[in-house]
């Protein structure tokens, strides 16, 4: 289950990917009905687009684009689409994919060997702890990829801490699938019921939608205090529905590895530029081998940084780092910018803050203003300016605050029927 493209030289996997974009812009050239627009208003010619670098030649395609003109990205007839897919709609209206039987493939495909990346094997059984239902690709693509893998998995959804260890007692898995500020509520209830965590059968979880890493690859706040409590190896994985690939950390935690059989990667800046190897910048894809919806320079919105030196794995292809953050969530606040996992780190490392969520509006004068709702065990001025304290010393600046009950945190974090833990929001003008 490990591709032998990835332990070959980036020249020959450049070839590879070029051969592949060439299939790529025929099919979408005759069967998507946007991209043959796009091609025809920008007088391109697409074989004359051979290099990866002739990409910059094609203008980048957006959120907006797919909101505005979904169903004209879909490139095969209504009886031959499998399953329907919808993004989670975190910065604008639900995208809804299309996908056929060989997708589906596909995904399974780039599970298995991405839980390959992590040490997976047929050995394993893993707990999936994310939904699997609610037009969502995530918790099928998972399940999908372990049948694939041929190891385990026990498919208990989000939430539930008693039905979690429920299922440890019962089947003795030893993989979480997961949200890593969800392994401490379950060490939370563990602890309050008299579990012994530190014994039971669970010796790695792969993690999903929150940072392990800072962008000098040491361990965030959260992931440092899951180790601290819990000895189990924790590999960060990062994906999104539009991509339908994972870029997933071998052991040695040192970016997400990049699987050139399924996608094409370019980082760019905000005049849609390659970055420098040192900058940060837009994760840019195009897809290989989607057959009901590809993409071709879809940017994701997602800041990263990139490494292209060979990994101690062995691993020869790009390395992504850590998400800085959203595009569209970059704050500019009192002549500072941020993102919100810079204070997301700042608040998980606060004794006594139960839970929060980080509101950001427009104020009087047009600038950003942020508000911490905080649930908390302590409410007091002295607690808030420590809070701030904190804030100034890692940001030179701080936000306001305001303490909440920790149950209606809980609500608006975790809303009912909700697909992902909602801590940012955002009530800027447009």
């Amino acid at each position: 289950m490990l591709p032998k493209i990835e332990f070959l030289p980036s020249s020959e996997i450049k070839a590879f990917q070029q051969e592949k974009l060439s299939q790529q812009l025929h099919l979408l050239n005759g069967k998507s009905p946007f991209y043959k627009e796009l091609f025809r208003k920008n007088h391109i010619d697409i074989s004359r687009i051979k290099t990866l670098e002739d990409l910059a030649n094609i203008p980048v395609t957006t959120k907006d684009d797919l909101q505005k003109h979904n169903d004209d990205f879909i490139c095969v007839p209504r009886n031959r689409i499998i399953d329907y897919i919808t993004t989670s709609g975190t910065l604008g209206d639900p995208v809804t994919f299309a996908m056929t039987d060989s997708d589906l493939d596909r995904l399974a495909y780039n599970e298995a060997i991405s839980f390959a990346v992590a040490d997976g094997s047929t050995d394993d059984t893993y707990q999936l702890m994310t939904t699997i239902d609610r037009r969502f690709m995530a918790g099928l693509a998972y399940f999908l990829g372990v049948r694939r893998l041929g190891a385990g998995i026990i498919r208990v959804g989000n939430g539930m801490p008693e039905l979690q260890w429920d299922s440890i007692r019962r089947f003795h898995p030893n993989v979480f699938i997961t949200v890593p500020s969800f392994i401490l509520k379950l060490i939370e209830y563990a602890e309050e019921k008299g579990i012994d965590y530190r014994s039971s059968s669970i010796k790695k979880a792969v993690c999903i939608g929150e940072p392990l890493r800072n962008p000098d690859f040491s361990l965030t706040t959260l992931s440092r205090r899951i180790s601290e409590k819990w000895d189990i190896q924790l590999y960060s994985t990062y994906a999104s529905t539009e991509m339908g690939t994972a870029f997933t950390e071998c052991r040695y935690g040192c970016g997400g590895h990049h699987h050139p059989e399924l996608i094409i990667v370019e980082f760019l800046d905000e005049n849609d530029e390659p970055v420098k190897p040192d900058e940060p910048g837009e994760v840019t894809i195009t897809t290989l081998g989607v057959e009901g919806m590809p993409l071709l320079r879809f940017k994701t919105g997602d800041v990263c940084y990139h490494y292209n030196e060979p990994c101690r794995c062995g691993r020869t292809t790009m390395r992504l780092g850590p998400v800085l953050g959203r595009k569209q969530q970059m704050i500019k606040y009192k002549g500072t910018t941020l993102y919100p996992p810079a204070l997301y780190d700042i608040l998980d490392n606060i004794d006594n803050i139960v839970n929060y969520y980080v509101e950001v509006y427009t104020n009087a004068i047009g600038t950003d203003e942020i508000v911490i709702h905080i649930g908390s065990r302590l409410e007091s001025e002295a607690f808030e300016k420590q809070i701030k304290d904190h804030f100034r010393a890692r940001l030179r600046v701080a936000p306001q605050i305001i303490f909440e009950p920790a149950g209606y945190i809980e609500k608006t974090v975790n809303p009912e029927g909700g697909r992902k833990t909602v801590r940012f929001i955002d009530r800027r003008n447009k």
